[in-house]
């Protein structure tokens, strides 16, 4: 599919799943879109949502049979007051928020971790 955009394959991804996952990746991208109105949606390693701001990676957006994954690629750096991270929690670097079927989204504590992380690249691209 060379000749679609990034924002189409999204589209088509969240169709082609359908139900529960498909409607929590496509409520995720409408809260990453309110939080980063300038956010740069792209699909990399054949097949992940991937949204950039501010010089860098925000988050993926990976599907799998039984959740959603968000994965904040600085998501150690980031101040999480509402504790919406709950997956990749040892590392150094990344966090995750995993949503499963039912899981309810804190809308305004994901958007502030969306703008947390598109402000923390910006930060850090202005070394």
């Amino acid at each position: 599919m060379a000749d679609k955009s990034p924002s189409e394959l999204i589209d088509d991804r969240i169709a082609e799943l359908g139900g529960w996952r498909g409607e929590m990746l496509a409520r995720a991208r409408e809260l990453i879109k309110d939080a980063i109105p300038d956010v740069i949606e792209e699909w990399k390693w054949r097949g992940v949502p991937t949204w950039y701001a501010g010089g860098g990676i925000v988050c993926t957006g990976e599907s799998y049979k039984d959740k959603i994954k968000l994965t904040f690629v600085k998501g150690a750096a980031l101040d999480d007051p509402k504790g919406l991270f709950n997956s990749s929690l040892d590392g150094n670097v990344r966090r995750a928020i995993d949503f499963m079927e039912g899981d309810k989204i804190d809308d305004a504590g994901l958007k502030a971790l969306f703008a947390a992380a598109a402000a923390l690249n910006t930060k850090k691209g202005k070394r």
